[in-house]
């Protein structure tokens, strides 16, 4: 895991925050090549939602909410720790996390308090007459209280989901394992409305959709992968069923899994029935009832949610995606990474940084294919080193111009995995990423 992490901050993936002040506990910064595939996850999971079968539609709501609505959710009543500090060294753990002893140095622990999950913050200009709110500790709750304005204004039968990407944040007393657990990060969450009668039905169908989802088009080995249903001690209270998608990661995430080990949670799955939407009507007033023309009925809709953490997920893949071998005594680090989800999906190279016609050539290459991909443009070090370096970033496939390339156009193309090279000429490459990424469609 050491290595995994040290290559993410080199090669400009992820780096704590702050950190030339020390860095911030548990707030990481995703560099321009972890922006590139962070992005890319979050765009094709928003898609992926979008495109199946079932009529899913986006939204993106807001981060402040009205304080009542984390009143309904049950949030300012339930979302709380109890938490245990060590009377020597100070340190603080969840009373789940610890017996009687400190973890750390063995030392007698304080009696429990209750620790509030929510980050708490004033909206208005004066803190004594401003109101109280609360940074969300999930998205879900947005699309909630929007559901019924979505649901009316795109003309949604039920059957249909609303999906969104967006940040969270919770107060949480011992973060740990790199971006596995953070006070900041990111959910895709998908809360998909049924007829009541239909919500079993529908649960195992979402169910066994995320699972492929992460093996089929997420490209995840199916090894490291697994459905842990919830049982029915651990259910949340807004739960009727609930399973975990979890993945074997390289540390245990310090009682964030009940099966402990390296499997860890990465989306969970639930049946919330009709929990939240009827605190909503209750707190808010409103009708939320849904009518069924077809049948002459009205009901309140049962909820299946899908929530998947964006940073736990890119953690799986970038751990999935890591890999090494030894080519002639020396170590080739590869990031294995599907070609959509690559934060560059093509570099270009002259071959020789002090020829000027092959540097204007490769340059005039790069500006062709620029407006199509994510492109990078390398002429520092031997093409070995840079061959390498690219490896390392999971750049699929690179383009290198030589002198064949200024008597007859071709250039060659060398494979990431296989390392197998091809001359292509320079006015075919565009067309050849694009039947290879088509080969691969997701």
């Amino acid at each position: 895991m050491q290595k995994i992490i040290s290559l993410l901050k080199r090669r400009g993936f992820i780096w704590q925050s702050s950190e030339i002040y020390g860095g911030a506990a548990a707030s990481y910064d995703y560099g321009p090549l972890g922006a590139l595939v962070k992005n890319n996850l979050k765009n094709f999971w928003l898609k992926s939602m979008i495109k199946s079968e079932e009529s899913v539609v986006p939204l993106d709501s807001a981060i402040f909410m009205h304080p009542k609505v984390w009143e309904a959710s049950g949030h300012t009543e339930n979302f709380i720790d109890p938490m245990v500090e060590c009377k020597k060294c100070h340190r603080r753990y969840k009373q789940s996390e610890a017996e009687e002893k400190c973890p750390e140095c063995g030392s007698e622990l304080s009696s429990p308090r209750q620790f509030n999950l929510m980050f708490e913050t004033h909206l208005g200009p004066v803190k004594e007459s401003a109101n109280i709110v609360y940074l969300r500790p999930e998205t879900a709750q947005g699309i909630y209280v929007d559901y019924q304005l979505v649901q009316q204004a795109m003309r949604l039968k039920i059957p249909f989901g609303i999906a969104q990407v967006g940040k969270a944040f919770r107060n949480e007393i011992t973060p740990s394992n790199f971006t596995y657990r953070t006070v900041e990060f990111e959910q895709m969450e998908m809360q998909f409305f049924v007829k009541p009668d239909e919500a079993a039905k529908w649960f195992k169908t979402w169910r066994d959709k995320r699972l492929k989802w992460y093996t089929e088009k997420l490209g995840l080995k199916k090894e490291n992968l697994r459905l842990r249903p919830h049982k029915k001690e651990e259910l949340a209270h807004y739960a009727k069923e609930a399973v975990d998608v979890e993945y074997k990661f390289p540390f245990s995430a310090g009682g964030g899994s009940a099966s402990g080990g390296g499997w860890n949670e990465i989306e969970g799955v639930h049946n919330r029935g009709d929990w939240d939407l009827s605190r909503h009507q209750e707190f808010s007033g409103k009708d939320l009832t849904y009518f069924d023309e077809e049948k002459d009925e009205k009901f309140l809709p049962h909820i299946i949610e899908t929530s998947g953490g964006v940073d736990r997920v890119l953690l799986a893949m970038l751990i999935d995606a890591y890999y090494t071998e030894e080519i002639k005594g020396e170590e080739r680090v590869v990031l294995k990474l599907h070609p959509w989800f690559s934060p560059y999906r093509v570099a270009v190279f002259p071959l020789v940084r002090t020829d000027e016609n092959l540097v204007e050539a490769a340059k005039k290459i790069y500006s062709a294919l620029k407006p199509h991909f994510s492109v990078d443009y390398d002429e520092t070090g031997t093409i070995g080193k840079r061959y390498r370096r690219h490896d390392e970033v999971g750049t699929p496939w690179c383009v290198t111009i030589d002198g064949q390339t200024l008597e007859d156009g071709t250039v060659t193309i060398r494979d990431r995995d296989t390392l197998e090279q091809e001359r292509v000429h320079k006015n075919e490459i565009k067309e050849w990423i694009d039947e290879r990424l088509n080969a691969l469609s997701r």
